[in-house]
């Protein structure tokens, strides 16, 4: 009895720690799709890419 208490107790607080850091199950895409236009937006402000590379990776990464 105790037991099962115990562990939807530990799977509650495994849940709701992941939730906070932004690493939660349903928005793995969208975490990742953001880290990747994050480190886009990085290139072009260093100058690495032209505005028109710039373009042409969001739009592709939206698409996807």
């Amino acid at each position: 009895m105790f037991g099962g208490v115990f562990f939807i107790i530990i799977v509650v607080i495994a849940i709701l720690f992941f939730s906070k850091n932004g690493n939660n199950f349903g928005n793995f895409t969208q975490t990742k799709q953001d880290t990747a236009l994050e480190l886009l937006k990085k290139r072009y402000a260093k100058g690495e890419i032209t505005k028109e590379e710039y373009e042409k990776i969001k739009k592709d990464l939206e698409n996807n």
